[in-house]
């Protein structure tokens, strides 16, 4: 891997992002596009009542430009591109807009939440379909330009699992993009999880050498760790549905691109932990009438149990690098 391209990408990304923030901030207010707190949360969330929200356009931006500038240094340079073939070109191309088309879906699941000033924008099934459209335009368009249908596991290898290979896929996509979205709870959570799995996906994807890759992983850690100027608590400003379902796009695209979707169970493992808590609760209460945390997704569990917000956002974090190192292991 190209090292200045690496480095212009993760520095492009910080800075655009970080940067864009002082423009946006003072719009988001003047716009009045404050996120509505409901009353099912913790009671002292409703202090943040009124916070800019689709800070995610910030990142968005970063990291597509920085992708840019990236990929324009590493083809410019003495050792070029080592996986720029059509499927790598794939990868990087076709992920980033799978994860700008997730993030349109979020804008305008929060644009209209704005709008309406609750916190209740698209429909539960006008959002789910649309998940579920891109998710199935993005593996269409797999199969022109990467087609496959084998599923990579760890100590075993490539398996050919054939037409089971469609609907496995498109209930990993929606599931991991929905995953970071309930991650997105408390100031600088989804970030700060979601760098240190970039981070994860960089030192992957350096040693498969699929440098396309390493540029999406390096753009995406910069561009949260620019977000996070912003979003660190106290949070200055929220990346809403915009920013965290762009960012579930990212993480999936990465994923693909490795041609190891399975991986995600440890990269993201704090996504699983998060969704695994949402349906243990609502399945407990449904059939006990009890409640098994406190409150759910987890992180509100830690929360109600009398952890800060910081804490959980760096337990949250270290728990996601060991889930990094285990999914290097056993990718070697």
């Amino acid at each position: 891997m190209n090292f200045i391209a690496l480095l212009v990408t993760v520095v492009s990304a910080f800075l655009i992002t970080s940067v864009t923030g002082i423009w946006l901030l003072p719009i988001l207010h003047k716009l009045h596009f404050g996120q509505t707190i409901l009353d099912i949360g913790p009671a002292w969330h409703k202090s943040k009542q009124g916070t800019p929200t689709m800070g995610g356009l910030m990142f968005i931006l970063g990291i597509t430009l920085a992708v840019l500038a990236g990929y324009l240094t590493l083809r410019l340079s003495s050792q070029g591109v080592a996986d720029a073939s059509a499927t790598g070109s794939f990868y990087l191309i076709g992920g980033l807009i799978m994860s700008l088309a997730f993030g349109l879906i979020g804008f305008l699941d929060d644009y209209i939440s704005a709008v309406k000033k609750r916190n209740l924008g698209l429909k539960a099934g006008q959002k789910s379909l649309a998940q579920l459209l891109v998710a199935v335009l993005y593996l269409a368009a797999q199969q022109i330009f990467a087609p496959t249908t084998n599923l990579w596991l760890p100590f075993v290898g490539n398996i050919d699992i054939g037409l089971f290979y469609y609907p496995l896929m498109l209930f990993i996509i929606v599931g991991a993009v929905n995953a970071v979205n309930l991650t997105d709870g408390i100031d600088g959570l989804a970030a700060s999880v979601t760098m240190v799995a970039a981070m994860g996906f960089m030192v992957l994807s350096s040693i498969a050498g699929f440098s396309q890759m390493n540029l999406l992983a390096a753009a995406l850690a910069g561009g949260c760790l620019g977000f996070l100027v912003w979003n660190f608590h106290p949070a200055k400003v929220f990346m809403g549905d915009t920013g965290s379902l762009f960012l579930g796009g990212m993480v999936v695209a990465l994923a693909f691109g490795l041609r190891r979707p399975v991986l995600l169970v440890f990269i993201g493992i704090v996504y699983v932990a998060e969704t695994m808590s949402d349906i243990i609760q609502i399945g407990s209460v449904k059939l006990t009438g009890k409640r098994v945390f406190k409150m759910a997704p987890i992180h509100h569990h830690f929360e109600m149990s009398g952890w800060s917000e910081v804490k959980i956002v760096a337990v949250f974090s270290a728990v996601t690098c060991l889930g990094c190192v285990i999914a290097v292991l056993l990718a070697l």
